[in-house]
């Protein structure tokens, strides 16, 4: 079973997402901003992580360049808003995945996942 971290600040998305994942089968560990993003990554090796670009203490995109520079294999997906098309191109320059946009399709999101995890 893969495990997911799902980074957001919002509980009801990290609800919902954590639902979604749980019900298809994958484990999930949840952070609520990028700073406890990047603590859990290194505590609990996610095999992807699901993470909103805009947080309180350290945003996605540096919690996301800080889990590359200490694990350059890292399975990052950025999880955001519409209208952040400049940041949803920084995240994938710093090394992101892929991204979902909110509010997200369930079927996009774990096709997301499913590809990452490579099934």
């Amino acid at each position: 079973m893969a495990k997911i971290l799902v980074a957001d600040d919002a509980m009801f998305m990290r609800n919902r997402t954590s639902k979604l994942l749980t019900a298809n089968g994958y484990e999930v560990v949840q952070a609520s901003n990028g700073e406890e993003a990047v603590k859990r990554y290194f505590e609990e090796k996610p095999d992807v992580v699901l993470m909103d670009i805009t947080m309180p203490v350290l945003d996605g995109i540096e919690a996301l360049k800080q889990m590359k520079a200490g694990d350059p294999d890292a399975r990052v997906v950025m999880v955001t808003a519409m209208g952040q098309k400049s940041m949803v191109l920084e995240a994938i320059k710093a090394g992101a995945k892929d991204f979902v946009i909110k509010p997200f399709d369930p079927d996009r999101l774990l096709e997301a996942v499913k590809k990452q995890c490579g099934k």
